[in-house]
């Protein structure tokens, strides 16, 4: 199947430029191949999520809106000196919108503490070998009934890590969101502090400001600060960001990104600049990355290295979400 979709890629990112105001640019034996399979699969994410949320939850969950999906990815990283990279990956969302309003249902497949440093976050390059392929998580959550605009929301969550031995965890997080008096500027707050039985202590916050500049542009600063206990180092980041859409299925974003380490001896470990361009291939399923970086990392003088990711992303879901940029 990646074998096929990687030559859709090629394929799709030659044809942009000439293609139409259609909602695809694939061809109509491919877009014949794809929907079938989508549609199939999307129907059994589905009614698997809402059979978990009608056990936990209420009879509605049978009618109700459901944003369960699974994400079947193929990509490739370059960076200069390092070679080329394939990875392939499967991520998934479990929505149980019915279930208990306090004490709700966790199942992720991808949580915040499985993804790596705060550079390998920030340039959304992970390494092969810091992807954690058994990093799913099941658990239960209590949520706050609370409006973030007006209060802190807060929430508790405890379950397992899906591995053997099974990895037990407790974390706590507390979101805020404030408008900057009658300014266009809003500011978000989103604090976690988790303790996973093997890897022990973590925390990290991120202050993101930002407003529109237009209907189709939007800047944003954000600032990171994360510690782990496995590494023992405070890591820290600055970002600014620029994100532009070009029209319904295309995107830019323009990031420069600082990064550093170490609370007593700050020091800063890489800059990189990176432009992200993301297109919607084919009705809201399909979707491929163009992802070229400029890094001056300190392990190299700060001399300058170039980075590339190329990424093909196939979302299976019965109703198709578009707004993935």
């Amino acid at each position: 199947m990646l074998g096929w979709l990687s030559v859709l890629c090629s394929s799709a990112i030659m044809n942009v430029a000439m293609a139409n105001e259609s909602d695809s640019d694939l061809p109509q034996w491919a877009s014949d191949r794809i929907e079938p399979t989508r549609e199939r699969v999307g129907a059994w994410v589905d009614s698997t999520s809402r059979n978990i949320d009608n056990f936990f939850g209420t009879r509605e969950s049978m009618s109700v809106e459901n944003k369960s999906y699974l994400r079947l990815g193929q990509e490739l990283d370059f960076m200069e000196g390092d070679g080329v990279d394939a990875e392939t990956t499967l991520r998934y969302r479990i929505d149980l919108p019915t279930a208990e309003e306090r004490l709700r249902l966790i199942i992720e497949s991808d949580p915040e503490e499985s993804q790596g440093t705060l550079e390998e976050q920030g340039s959304g390059r992970l390494a092969n070998d810091q992807r954690n392929r058994r990093s799913s998580v099941l658990g239960l959550t209590w949520l706050e009934d609370r409006d973030k605009r007006e209060h802190w929301s807060n929430d508790v969550s405890a379950g397992v890590r899906l591995r053997l031995p099974l990895d037990p965890f407790v974390r706590f997080t507390s979101e805020r969101l404030w408008h900057l008096g009658e300014s266009p500027w809003q500011l978000e707050s989103n604090n976690r502090i988790s303790w996973f039985n093997n890897d022990g202590y973590s925390a990290r916050t991120r202050w993101d400001i930002g407003k529109p500049l237009s209907d189709a542009q939007h800047l944003r600063f954000i600032t990171n600060l994360q510690w782990r206990e496995e590494e023992d180092t405070l890591e820290f980041s600055e970002v600014a960001e620029l994100n532009h859409r070009l029209n319904d299925r295309s995107a830019l974003r323009y990031s420069a990104i600082a990064i550093g380490e170490s609370a007593s001896h700050p020091r800063m470990t890489n800059y990189y600049l990176q432009t992200r361009y993301r297109r919607d291939v084919h009705k809201g399923v399909l979707f491929a990355d163009v992802i070229p970086e400029l890094h001056f990392p300190r392990e190299s003088s700060y001399d300058p290295r170039w980075a590339m990711t190329l990424r093909l992303e196939m979302y299976f879901q019965r109703r198709i979400q578009r707004n993935y940029f």
